[in-house]
């Protein structure tokens, strides 16, 4: 009998999206099939499928021991996610080679079937970093008698959602600094930056919508600038690993002495990017936007920002309370103030003059509760109250309130 080959081994996936690719999150149930395709007839002792899903961390280190001596120290961490084990065909034994309970596929294309549920614990995101990674996949093995194991292994995508729809995650960022600049023995005048956002959460492809105000009271030109940052921090053997990247950057017109520069919602795209790390022991993926001036000659001037990079996006009611807050971030930075609102209507309009006149007869039962504080009570019982006025009854107390918040900078 001529042996048959086999012509193509492979892991496919049953995806759960319209974009094909193989992307799943905690609970969810991974199904496939492992495909083979042979020529001719060959026997199987058994076919397996072992699924596996891990965080690791490794980086190398170089220290001295003396004038002559230098060795390395390894950095390792490991954490497991996911171990399943299944048998597609055949049995768990594979070290003999006797010819029972062998499976005979036959010449053609075949698919076996697979499925395992994820976890329903957190599982960290699928990453890739410079001194770790995150990674999820499923290797088949197929055992045949007097050969060396075929192995095939293809991974998949998973993804911890974060939802930013939340208390904490619509909430506005904000921050003020200053700077005085020295030399020797001049002084020059501050360097002021305030920035807010709307919220700390966002999904890769939104912008941000950044609100600030620089002003420039300094001898120096200066230049405001925003940027995202990630930083990958790992963690092994009790030390600390950082990685800070750039994601995206924006600059702002240069600022001379003396001259204030406002950003009424300046707009900063968020690239495609790996959504935060937050629950995993040995990697975690942060984000942050630096908005900063940049001075000539001097450390510059920053305010970070913490942002949460998510897998759901905002709902249309977010959207609502971004725009308020957007409104409040407004007249933070003093751009404007809320249009006057109207006057409330008239007591007259609401109760109708007969419903107060009857109001106003005491009723028999209480003919008895004669006494200066009944009197009281019953003569403001159902008084209007008073008239709405949008005039400032005292307004030598604004004035003075205004006074005490000029600024000495000669922009303002």
């Amino acid at each position: 009998m001529v042996l048959g080959k086999v012509k193509s081994f492979i892991v496919s996936y049953d995806c759960l999206n319209d974009s094909n690719v193989p992307v799943f999150s905690s609970g969810d149930c991974v199904s496939g099939r492992v495909v083979i395709e042979v020529t001719g007839e060959i026997r199987v002792k058994s076919l397996k499928i072992h699924a596996k899903g891990f965080a690791k961390v490794r980086w190398t280190e170089s220290r001295n021991a003396g004038s002559n001596t230098a060795y390395t120290q390894n950095y390792t961490e490991e954490v497991e996610y996911l171990n399943h084990k299944d048998i597609l065909i055949g049995h768990e034994r594979d070290d003999d080679n006797s010819e029972e309970g062998l499976t005979t596929i036959h010449s053609g294309r075949h698919e076996y079937a697979f499925s395992l549920e994820l976890p329903q614990t957190p599982l960290a995101t699928s990453f890739e970093g410079k001194h770790g990674s995150v990674r999820y996949w499923v290797k088949a093995e197929l055992h045949r008698p007097w050969l060396l194991p075929m192995k095939t292994k293809k991974e998949f995508t998973v993804f911890e959602h974060i939802d930013i729809n939340t208390p904490l995650l619509l909430s506005p960022q904000a921050g003020t600094k200053d700077k005085t600049l020295c030399c020797w023995f001049c002084t020059s005048g501050p360097i002021s930056l305030s920035a807010k956002i709307e919220r700390k959460g966002y999904t890769p492809g939104e912008s941000i919508q950044i609100f600030a105000e620089i002003e420039n009271c300094s001898s120096r030109m200066v230049v405001p600038k925003a940027a995202i940052y990630q930083t990958q921090t790992f963690y092994a053997k009790g030390k600390m690993k950082e990685v800070k990247q750039l994601v995206a950057n924006l600059r702002g017109e240069s600022l001379s002495s003396g001259k204030t520069e406002t950003w009424s919602g300046k707009m900063l795209k968020i690239p495609p990017v790996s959504p935060s790390i937050l629950d995993c022991n040995i990697i975690r993926v942060e984000y942050s936007l630096m908005v900063y001036v940049d001075i000539p000659g001097a450390i510059n001037l920053s305010l970070n920002l913490p942002l949460v990079i998510g897998t759901i996006p905002l709902h249309p009611f977010g959207s609502r309370t971004s725009s308020v807050s957007s409104q409040c971030s407004m007249s933070w930075l003093g751009m404007g103030l809320p249009e006057r609102p109207e006057a409330p209507p008239s007591y007259a309009e609401i109760v109708p003059e007969e419903q107060r006149r009857s109001s106003l007869d005491v009723p028999a039962a209480r003919e008895d509760l004669d006494g200066p504080l009944f009197a009281y009570i019953h003569e403001f019982r159902f008084q209007p109250p008073p008239l709405y006025s949008e005039i400032d009854p005292h307004p030598d107390h604004t004035s003075r309130t205004e006074e005490r918040r000029l600024d000495s900078c000669p922009s303002r």
